[in-house]
């Protein structure tokens, strides 16, 4: 009985001791991303490319509209043969806006990544540099759409403002994280 105590209590110890060299933060990447200069230029590409890829498609969808009106305008009068073939174009046109769409959504999402990863490469070292002068063991995230890592913290624990200084910018005066 007497050695659990002690056993229990050197735990303590230890626990405590491992407690007392623990120094966490958190931040919001998210946050930080929108305040970067490059976040505009992101949004501007992003928005561009999203307009190409909606005049593709109103291009198609124009298409299909035309040949689907022409159809049912001369479609009682077409021999069996032509008014077949053209059913069959006009279902393999559907099938296309429907791919097209689908590969425009994954597409988006692709540009989307490809756009913002380097800024979040950029934000990921100033972490890295913010907790290594600051003496952080452990950064967390707060705050991402759909994922939050974090359920309380001391807002003095929030590093996103030294991450900004970090990145040569200067945080909001309302702390707007």
């Amino acid at each position: 009985m007497k050695s659990r105590i002690l056993l229990s209590a050197a735990l303590s110890i230890v626990g405590l001791g491992l407690m007392a060299q623990l120094k966490i933060g958190y931040t919001n990447a998210d946050y930080i991303l929108s305040l970067m200069p490059e976040a505009k230029q992101i949004e501007s590409d992003l928005t561009a490319y999203e307009s190409q890829l909606q005049n593709q498609l109103k291009s198609k969808y124009d298409e299909f509209q035309a040949k689907a009106a022409d159809y049912q305008q001369n479609g009682a009068s077409m021999i069996d043969a032509v008014r077949l073939d053209k059913e069959q174009e006009l279902q393999n046109m559907q099938q296309e806006i429907a791919s097209f769409e689908q590969q425009a959504q994954q597409s988006l999402g692709n540009k989307r990544n490809q756009l913002v990863s380097p800024a979040y490469e950029k934000i990921g070292t100033a972490i890295e540099q913010v907790a290594k002068e600051n003496g952080y063991t452990h950064i967390f995230s707060s705050g991402s759409p759909g994922f939050s890592v974090l359920l309380y913290a001391r807002e003095e624990d929030n590093v996103s403002d030294l991450v900004l200084k970090k990145l040569g910018i200067d945080p909001p005066a309302d702390g707007g994280n």
